[in-house]
């Protein structure tokens, strides 16, 4: 895991972890942050109660963290209202 994340990319990846759309692949991408890096994070940073209900979301067939079990018709990481991303900066209108 990267050394130093400072506290505004942490609550990123942690809001990117709780969003069932947003793949691990995509936090990986953005942050270079890998599954089980993401899961450390989250379990350090969260109230116990509060991983323990994201791990069961994130497991069960709700949430679509994993790209094999996303559709194969979904090609991209974020939304097409959304506007573009640029190394976890939102570009300001």
């Amino acid at each position: 895991m990267k050394s130093i994340l400072k506290e505004v990319e942490k609550d990123r990846i942690i809001e990117m972890a709780w969003e069932d759309r947003t793949p691990f692949e995509a936090i990986d991408f953005q942050f270079g942050l890998s599954e089980k890096q993401v899961i450390q994070l989250m379990r350090k940073q969260l109230k116990s109660s509060s991983f323990k209900l994201w791990r069961k979301r994130v497991n069960s067939g709700v949430s679509k963290k994993h790209l094999k079990r996303r559709s194969n018709k979904i090609q991209r990481f974020k939304c097409t209202r959304q506007r573009s991303i640029s190394m976890n900066k939102i570009a300001k209108r």
